[in-house]
């Protein structure tokens, strides 16, 4: 939260607090106003301004009287409109083309009757339409206004608590996990825009599947020589019908655009410029909690867990003598594998940096694992009623995404890879979905096909994911440093051309790099354990989830890793301190290296508080003002080492530089 122009709109909120207010009001205006709250984005924008509550830019009940009224005054716009037209409203635009967004703002308000008005403030759909039904079916005013003043107080206080939350505990969170909740909220969006696609295109086609039908009908008596094709798979009087229409117009629409994205990658042969800015910015989110959630997740497209999953469902379909599923639950899976093999050894494009051997484009992973519950889904889904059988695309979706964005954050592949693997999945599933509904007519018994399936997956995942996470971040770790210094040559001048303090967004967290160290950890960790100083291993997701034990005593809690780059600290020692404090020292392989080989450290010292914000949900050790307290006591503990100080050049902070060979120790001892 360090960018310019976030400085400066909270520096004109400072300045004008009144017109923030009215900024507020007018986002709630906005939001409540008939129609015209279906377009506005209010739920970013609220939670925006209650983060800004919680840093203490805004005053909360202040904000919260201003959203308030601000929707009131919205609802009562839609209150006059129902009003005055009344029935007559649903011959005006919009409402003449679309009475569905009236019909169903009619049957709650119906059903509830004056509770609608506070129900509705909560739904998103019909939030802005009941206040017009109310006027429309001429509601007394002395109900609707304290009905709609509750609904508008109590809408306003809960839509900006969450950032109100989040903005309070940003300081204390933020400090040790900043890059962890950025991963997260990039999860949820790319999950979130995954189910918006999935389903949303599927209520598309559901409700233009006819369209399509009657369109391709025409098409092909139009042309009788290419229509004849068409023609085999598009029938009026069968049923599926309108599902090939649909297929087969999905098939058109993103075999075009998977054989331009092949076009580009191919004829360039090198990552395509958003490659490197998303593998960029994925790469300056790695953290240790955050690596070992996004390697499970990657783990889910190994065939130790796709392949459990798939034979049993394939014994499934023989065992019932679905012959012909059979066969092309066969043939997606195996050609589906032979020809993104064939394509990733064809087309040479550069591996990422930080994935060292595999596969090109397109992600054989990501391709399968689209293939396989794709196809899955189109076997199931023509079982299932009516809407309901958009969930096992859903699934699809949702477990693509998952993949394709932990196997992003690891740097395994470029985002072309993924983006290709996942079209490609999809052109050959609709390939083989149009040829299987084509062919199949009965009818089968689907949930014990579709609890095998899944229930194996979500089994053999569980198992293999902590078997794969250390080999997968083994596998895909950070290069080797390109700065190569001369061991001497950095004890007496090149230690200054490393870097002064930590690489973050934000300048509270730019801790000091105080301290350098070349050789072993071994022998400085077994000296300072003497001191009373205890080494600490990384604090796990368990560990982590062990500060919500308020009965834990704060010296049992773990501090939390923090990152150096995209480096998880090799290295983390505390010492007790004066009241109830810590002394910390934190180790990460330095951004160089020596060129005899010799390991090459950079580090920091901090006086760590236990706090436990919002309002002691949970405990967490958080770096403190010190005035070189940490520093002092690494200095004076460091008798028997080869040691140098001298203020960095960039900074004027002081810098230690420590050797920890035994040759510079016995030197420095004679």
């Amino acid at each position: 939260m360090d960018s310019g122009w976030f400085d400066a709109t909270l520096a004109w909120i400072s300045a004008h607090p009144v017109a923030a207010g009215g900024l507020i009001f007018l986002i709630a205006l906005c939001d409540a106003i008939i129609v015209l709250g279906i377009v506005v984005p209010a739920l970013p924008l609220l939670f925006a301004i209650g983060a800004l509550i919680g840093l203490g830019h805004i005053d909360g009940t202040y904000a919260v009287t201003c959203a308030a009224l601000g929707a009131f005054l919205g609802d009562g716009i839609g209150y006059w409109v129902g009003h005055r037209w009344g029935p007559q409203l649903r011959e005006h635009w919009p409402f003449r083309r679309y009475p569905q967004l009236l019909d169903r703002g009619e049957l709650v308000f119906r059903r509830h009757g004056a509770k609608s008005i506070l129900i509705a403030r909560f739904v998103g759909a019909i939030r802005a339409f009941v206040p017009a039904i109310a006027g429309m079916l001429r509601m007394p005013l002395r109900r609707y206004v304290p009905m709609s003043l509750l609904a508008c107080f109590l809408w306003a206080g809960i839509f900006l608590a969450p950032g109100w939350i989040f903005g309070a505990s940003y300081d204390a969170v933020a400090a040790v996990a900043d890059r962890l909740v950025l991963v997260f909220a990039g999860l949820l969006l790319v999950l979130a825009l995954a189910w918006a696609g999935v389903v949303y295109s599927y209520r598309w086609f559901d409700r233009h599947a006819n369209d399509l039908l009657a369109r391709a009908l025409r098409w092909t008596r139009a042309h009788p020589r290419l229509g004849r094709y068409a023609a085999a798979l598009i029938d009026p009087n069968r049923p599926e019908s309108a599902s090939l229409a649909i297929l087969a117009a999905c098939l058109l629409a993103i075999g075009w655009a998977w054989f331009a994205l092949m076009g580009t990658v191919w004829m360039r042969g090198e990552p395509l410029a958003l490659d490197l800015t998303v593998f960029q910015a994925m790469y300056e989110l790695r953290n240790p909690l955050a690596d070992r959630l996004m390697a499970g997740l990657a783990s889910i497209g190994d065939w130790e867990v796709l392949l459990p999953a798939s034979t049993l469902a394939l014994g499934w379909l023989l065992w019932r003598r679905r012959w012909i599923a059979a066969a092309h639950w066969v043939a997606a899976l195996t050609f589906g594998l032979v020809l993104t093999t064939g394509l990733a050894k064809l087309i040479d494009m550069p591996l990422p940096p930080t994935a060292h051997s595999g596969f090109g484009f397109p992600s054989v992973s990501v391709t399968m694992v689209t293939v396989t519950f794709g196809f899955f889904a189109v076997l199931i889904a023509r079982e299932l009623p009516g809407r309901s059988r958009v969930w096992p695309y859903m699934v699809a979706g949702l477990v693509g995404a998952l993949l394709g964005f932990a196997r992003l954050y690891l740097g395994a592949h470029w985002l072309s890879d993924v983006v290709g693997g996942m079209l490609l999945g999809i052109v050959w599933l609709l390939v083989l979905g149009i040829a299987y509904r084509r062919h199949v007519a009965r009818s089968f018994w689907m949930r014990p096909l579709a609890a095998i399936f899944y229930f194996t997956f979500a089994i053999a995942a569980i198992w293999h994911a902590p078997k794969a996470v250390d080999p997968l971040l083994q596998r895909f770790s950070a290069p080797e440093p390109a700065m190569v210094l001369d061991r001497e040559t950095w004890w007496n001048d090149d230690w200054a051309r490393l870097p002064a303090q930590r690489r973050e967004r934000d300048a509270s967290r730019r801790w000091a790099l105080e301290v350098q160290v070349a050789g072993e950890l071994a022998p400085l960790q077994g000296h300072l354990r003497t001191l009373g100083w205890r080494t600490q291993a990384q604090a796990d997701w368990t560990a982590t989830l062990g500060l919500l034990d308020d009965d834990m005593p704060p010296g049992m809690q773990p501090v939390l890793p923090a990152t150096l780059g995209s480096e998880a600290e090799s290295l983390l020692l505390r010492r007790p301190a004066a009241d109830g404090r810590v002394h910390a020292l934190r180790l990460w392989r330095a951004p160089a290296r020596l060129a005899d080989g010799t390991p090459l450290w950079i580090g920091a010292t901090q006086t760590l508080a236990f706090e436990r914000p919002l309002y002691g949900l949970f405990g967490i050790w958080l770096p403190v003002t010190d005035d070189g307290a940490a520093y002092v006591e690494l200095r004076r503990a460091l008798t028997g080492f080869p040691v140098r100080e001298a203020p960095h050049p960039h900074s004027g902070a002081p810098v230690l530089r420590v050797r920890t060979d035994p040759v510079a120790r016995s030197g420095q001892q004679r």
